[in-house]
């Protein structure tokens, strides 16, 4: 399948809402944890939902709790093929089987089979490649454990938006940084720091700050010691994130 380059300049979006629906970290007490990550990415004309998290009731449980219709979702990207960030597609696509699902071309066969029988459009990615007017992929990154990134372009900079970060948190940074023109304003999500040494989490924090990040948002897989230390170099520019958090553009000065 031919790639979608990403180009180097594309329309920005003058609002953006982001909301997480299914995390292992907490924020707002009413709805369910469960370990895994998704979240969704709202502009004035399409809303795309990045992961699916482990569990599809529970995705539904908490979308529904924070008002979020899930037939209103354009597309959904799965950053990689670990359960606890597709697990929820089988169980969503009961209720939005129409939907795009954008993933990389080495997901299971049998696991796109499934999908393509529930109804859902399958978009393979290997390359960079836009996904609508503002929201871009990395691309296939990393060698072992191959993950897709989003960007999200905004009138306040680049947003990135990451699933676990298996290739390394700096080096989907820095393929952003090559990919697209303008500051990134912030990097949110799983970083897969958890079980890392502290000079690799400084390692990574190191890069963020060379490469002019402004603002963080850590949850998922990145871990306690990391969060605190993204806190400790980020001060209130390290955004406390979990199931339930909302973010707009209006948080990022």
């Amino acid at each position: 399948m031919q790639q979608n380059q990403c180009p180097a300049e594309s329309p920005v979006l003058t609002g953006l809402t982001i909301r997480i629906v299914h995390d292992n970290c907490p924020f707002d007490d009413r709805l369910r944890m469960a370990w895994g990550f998704a979240a969704t990415v709202t502009g004035p004309e399409r809303t795309v939902l990045l992961d699916t998290g482990s569990e599809g009731a529970l995705l539904l449980e908490n979308m529904a709790s924070m008002g979020i219709d899930p037939k209103g979702i354009d597309s959904v990207v799965l950053s990689h093929s670990h359960a606890d960030h597709m697990g929820g597609l089988v169980g969503f696509l009961e209720v939005n089987p129409a939907v795009e699902v954008v993933l990389l071309e080495s997901f299971p066969v049998r696991f796109k089979e499934t999908v393509r029988g529930r109804g859902a459009r399958v978009v393979e990615v290997e390359s960079p490649r836009t996904i609508c007017a503002h929201v871009h992929s990395t691309g296939r990154m990393g060698r072992r454990i191959h993950e897709q990134a989003l960007v999200v372009r905004t009138e306040k900079g680049l947003v990135v938006l990451t699933g676990c970060a298996h290739p390394g948190a700096d080096k989907i940074v820095e393929q952003v940084r090559a990919l697209h023109k303008g500051d990134i304003v912030l990097v949110m999500g799983g970083f897969h720091l958890g079980w890392a040494t502290d000079s690799r989490i400084e390692r990574v924090i190191r890069t963020f700050k060379q490469l002019g990040v402004r603002y963080v948002a850590p949850t998922h897989c990145t871990g306690e010691k990391a969060q605190d230390l993204f806190a400790k170099h980020f001060g209130d520019r390290c955004l406390r994130v979990g199931v339930g958090k909302t973010i707009t553009l209006a948080d990022l000065k």
